[in-house]
C-alpha cells in the first residue's frame, strides 16, 4: 500500500488555494502540481468586467508549462497561437523550438457570452518541466464592455496581496517533496 505523508507539497496547496481564492478572479482550480508531470489547468473565471458578460478568454502560456492542448467548449471558438518557445526542451530525443504559446476561447455569439453573474471553466492541458517554482499563466478577460488583463506579477516572491488584476499563479513543487512508501 502507498501512503503518501504531509509534506511540502501539501502545504503548498493549502498555501497557494487560500491565496489564489482570497486574491484572484481568474484562478486555477488546482494551484499546486508536482514538476515534471502532467497538469490539467483549469482556470476559473468568478465573474465579468465591472457587470458586463465575457466574451472570450485568453491564456499565455508561461515558459516551464510544455506541450498546451486547450479543450474545446461548447458554444466557444477555440484559436491557438503557434510560436518560438523562450525555453525549448527536449521531448523522445527531438529538439522542441516552437509550441502553443497562446489559447483563445471566444463566444461563438451574444447568447453563449458569460454573464456577469455567472462563474465558468476553462481548460487545458500539458506537462510542466523539472524546474520547481512559480508559472504564471496570463490571462485577458474580454467582455462585451471592457476588458480585465489579469497579468500583475509580484516583484518578488509569490504573494499577490496589493495587486489589482493578477496572473494565475501555480506552484511547481519538486517531485522529490513527495515520498513514496510502502
Amino acid at each position: 500500500m502507498t501512503s503518501f505523508p504531509v509534506s511540502k507539497f501539501a502545504a503548498a496547496c493549502a498555501i497557494s488555494a487560500a491565496a489564489s481564492a482570497a486574491f484572484a478572479h481568474v484562478s486555477l482550480d488546482e494551484p499546486a502540481a508536482l514538476a515534471n508531470n502532467g497538469y490539467r489547468a483549469v482556470f476559473n473565471v468568478g465573474h465579468g468586467c465591472d457587470g458586463s458578460p465575457t466574451k472570450a478568454i485568453r491564456v499565455s502560456i508561461p515558459a516551464g508549462f510544455r506541450g498546451a492542448k486547450p479543450l474545446p467548449k461548447a458554444g466557444w471558438v477555440l484559436s491557438t497561437q503557434v510560436g518560438k518557445l523562450d525555453k525549448p526542451y527536449t521531448s523522445h530525443g527531438q529538439a522542441v523550438t516552437e509550441g502553443v504559446v497562446e489559447i483563445t476561447w471566444t463566444a461563438a455569439a451574444r447568447e453563449n457570452f458569460l454573464p456577469d453573474a455567472y462563474f465558468d471553466e476553462f481548460v487545458l492541458r500539458g506537462s510542466l518541466s523539472d524546474a520547481a517554482g512559480p508559472l504564471w499563466f496570463k490571462v485577458l478577460q474580454s467582455c462585451e464592455t471592457g476588458a480585465v488583463d489579469w497579468a500583475q506579477i509580484p516583484a518578488s516572491g509569490t504573494s499577490t496581496k496589493g495587486l489589482k488584476s493578477p496572473a494565475a499563479l501555480l506552484e511547481v513543487i519538486p517531485s522529490e517533496a513527495v515520498g513514496h512508501q510502502h
